[in-house]
């Protein structure tokens, strides 16, 4: 008979049946470990039925004295409840009882290996096959994940090989084994491809964040002030708590969040708005549509609201969970197990409509979807890079972390591994990465967790940072009476001309906006009543991580009213536009096709310098090239004039280069309305 691997259930029958017939047959040793073999996410017993046909020993339990076996039997015991950790002073109690004991060695490789701890398990195994070698071989597929527990994959690789020439292993074994060969495979091609060495040294964020409970699916506000986090309660309760980052570094007591958002019992992951007004999680509710479904809360003056459905758009009788928000509140990034998707759970996106609510529910898509399960999704303050979980991507074994960024199209790129060590054999949970670009958050059970699941902070390393950001704010009202206006803000790429953002002020026009540096970017607003307004921020040579202040006022549309253009540029002495003029152009165009009665004039200026002849004729050249270009697409020749005014009409001192390029110049006035 072969080596099987069964699932928990089957393990704890098989377990009982042979703990009973032990004394009698001694014909079977056991070693229990943590294994996600053929990624699926349980833990396994490792069951090693040896017999004449396949293993030829040297190693003899009936030499094995009874003080010995009887110890070991209380081991097994406590093995079967799964309590490993009062298991292994039992199992080293054997050896020292008998030095021979290689089931005993075995066991207790076993049992560190579930702990995590490979590099005693490593030794335990290394114990054993020099007690027996051929005793030992039907273990070098065990004993390959704790090598490659501790990044030896090319040895690793070597061991699950030699399994793999076993005569007798049933299909599952292979599987699994196959499975890790992959998997070793995929880390030494990894490694050749990416030479440079990883420094990952995660710090955890200590007992004011973390307790003996679990603790996971970090999020962070858009200033990253506010650690927000999930922790399991009593039985399947699960919490939200809140924790604020001090500037030395240090967390405050985390404490539970406000509100009526806590009292369902059942919920999961946990997203916070830019602005700090919603808060979108998962939750098992009465009022759900089946399985988890979203839900949002918004802040009150009493706390966080009671929370509300999103709705059939996002949804359904399956699972959807994990959710993460642009920064600009315009999509809605989650995971759901709903059919049509690529696999088992599967990387949706919603875009929020001009009504306020999210629009139908769309699949990213098989570039970052699996047959396996995407989770966890993170989509970063710079608005382009998006991390999350996979267990059917390539990887080093069970769940892995990627990052997955979006080109100069606005289109998302291959999804990349992480790489070890951030991602191991283990399953790597959600993420979180700091608006800096150089902060990230995990859960993870590591040697020094407080109990289960614990929350560690470590530095990104360079080349798997999102782009750093800063960040503005402000407020948008009218330029005649100064009251508040609630309106949409675009952010253009000027350099591709693509929009990066697409945001809606609150109630009182007030923005928060961040802003990846390495670009400019055209902000431009539009409300209906009011001439539409761009204006260009450069931010090529900003600092990231700091603050400006950026409000905007409205013209009210009447006549005689000037808006002067701010990203409408031309080729030096003529009157071809440049290609990042179209993004001003089409607002222009945009502006007259939904106020049809507005007829303008548009003017060309220039500064003083040159021959005031020719700057009369380049100005007219430049206000005709508009109005030309809004002719072309459609708009009435008879709702446009232009005219050039040269030098004539100057709006600062032409003595400074600063004054001459402000009188450089094209504006359009309104006529009639």
């Amino acid at each position: 008979m072969g080596i099987e691997y069964t699932d928990s259930q089957i393990h704890q029958r098989s377990l009982k049946k042979n703990l009973e017939s032990f004394k009698a047959f001694q014909k079977f040793i056991f070693a229990r470990f943590v294994e996600l073999a053929c990624m699926k996410k349980f833990i396994i017993l490792f069951i090693c039925i040896v017999s004449n046909k396949i293993i030829a020993q040297s190693y003899n339990r009936e030499n094995v004295n009874t003080k010995a076996i009887k110890l070991y039997e209380q081991a097994l015991v406590l093995l079967s409840d799964g309590d490993t950790k009062n298991a292994i002073p039992l199992l080293e109690k054997t050896i020292q009882s008998d030095n021979q004991y290689v089931d005993a060695y075995l066991s207790l490789a076993g049992a560190y290996g579930e702990l995590k701890n490979y590099t005693k398990a490593i030794e335990y195994y290394e114990t054993a096959k020099q007690k027996d070698s051929i005793y030992f071989k039907p273990y070098t597929l065990p004993y390959s994940i704790n090598l490659a527990g501790i990044g030896k994959f090319e040895e690793a690789l070597q061991s699950v090989s030699q399994f793999l020439s076993i005569n007798g292993l049933n299909e599952k074994s292979i599987k699994a084994a196959n499975y890790r060969k992959r998997c070793y495979e995929f880390a030494i091609q990894f490694a050749k491809e990416h030479p440079f060495q990883t420094n990952f040294n995660p710090v955890n964020l200590g007992d004011s964040v973390n307790t003996e409970k679990s603790e996971y699916y970090p999020s962070l506000s858009i200033d990253d002030s506010l650690l927000l986090f999930t922790r399991r309660g009593e039985g399947f309760r699960e919490d939200f708590f809140q924790s604020i980052r001090h500037h030395n570094g240090q967390y405050s007591k985390a404490t539970l969040i406000g509100g009526d958002i806590n009292k369902e019992p059942y919920k999961g992951g946990i997203t916070i708005s830019s602005d700090g007004d919603w808060l979108i999680f998962a939750g098992n509710f009465r009022n759900g549509f089946g399985n988890f479904d979203l839900y949002i809360s918004y802040y009150t003056a009493q706390g966080w609201s009671e929370p509300e459905n999103l709705g059939p758009n996002i949804n359904t009788e399956y699972w959807e969970s994990s959710p993460s928000l642009s920064p600009d509140n315009h999509i809605l990034y989650f995971s759901s197990n709903r059919p049509g998707g690529s696999g088992g759970k599967d990387l949706y996106m919603s875009v929020r409509q001009p009504n306020g609510k999210f629009g139908p529910a769309q699949n990213m898509g098989p570039s970052l979807n699996s047959i396996g399960d995407e989770t966890a999704p993170y989509i970063h303050a710079d608005n382009q890079t998006l991390y999350f979980t996979s267990d059917g991507l390539p990887g080093y074994g069970g769940t892995d972390i990627f990052i997955c960024r979006k080109d100069s199209l606005g289109h998302w790129g291959k999804p990349e591994n992480l790489g070890y060590p951030i991602n191991t054999i283990e399953n790597e949970g959600s993420i979180a990465v700091a608006s800096n670009a150089r902060y990230a958050y995990f859960a993870s059970d590591r040697s020094d967790s407080r109990g289960g699941l614990d929350i560690y902070e470590f530095d990104m390393p360079q080349n798997l940072r999102p782009k750093k950001t800063l960040f503005i704010k402000g407020s948008v009202f009218d330029a005649v009476t100064g009251k508040n206006l609630p309106c949409k803000i675009e952010l253009i790429n000027n350099s591709n001309r693509q929009i990066l953002m697409s945001i809606q002020t609150d109630e009182v026009g007030k923005y928060f906006i961040p802003l990846p540096v390495g670009n400019n970017y055209t902000f431009s607003v539009q409300r209906k009543g009011y001439l539409y307004y761009t204006d260009v921020f450069d931010v090529v040579n900003k600092y990231a991580d700091s603050n400006y202040q950026k409000d905007i006022a409205l013209q009210p549309i009447r006549k005689n009213a000037v808006l002067t253009f701010r990203n409408i540029q031309f080729e030096l002495n003529s009157s071809e536009l440049k290609p990042v003029s179209i993004i001003e152009l089409n607002k222009l165009l945009a502006f007259l096709q939904e106020n049809p009665t507005v007829n303008i004039q548009l003017s060309g200026h220039t500064d003083n310098t040159g021959i005031e002849s020719q700057n009369l004729i380049l100005s007219t050249a430049r206000a005709k090239a508009v109005a030309q270009f809004l002719v072309d697409k459609g708009i009435d020749a008879h709702r446009l004039k232009y005219k050039g005014f040269g030098s004539s009409v100057p709006v600062a001192d032409n003595t400074t280069e600063a004054g001459r390029s402000r009188n450089r110049r094209t504006e359009f006035v309104v006529l009639d309305f």
